[in-house]
């Protein structure tokens, strides 16, 4: 099963910079100044797209199952959810 979690995630961020590449207005603007990215778009986008595949409702479990499980696919993964609800 990890080769093709493997795959799958490798699958996903290639076709997703491709097609960032192919139509760059899709990209978010950035400014020609400022703190460089850590992250392509394409990293960013990868590991969203295998948490919905996957059936992951909560990020927060879908953060703890990617560091366990899934750390070497992806440069940076953040310590908690981006976005919290009041």
């Amino acid at each position: 099963m990890r080769n093709s979690l493997d795959t799958l995630a490798t699958a996903l961020h290639v076709k997703t910079d491709d097609l960032l590449k192919a139509s760059p207005h899709l990209a978010p603007l950035r400014p020609s100044v400022g703190i460089a990215p850590q992250l392509t778009d394409a990293e960013l986008i990868t590991p969203t797209m295998m948490e919905a595949m996957l059936g992951f409702t909560s990020d927060a479990r879908w953060l703890r199952h990617a560091r366990g499980h899934l750390w070497r696919l992806f440069p940076y993964l953040p310590q908690q959810p981006g976005c919290t609800s009041a």
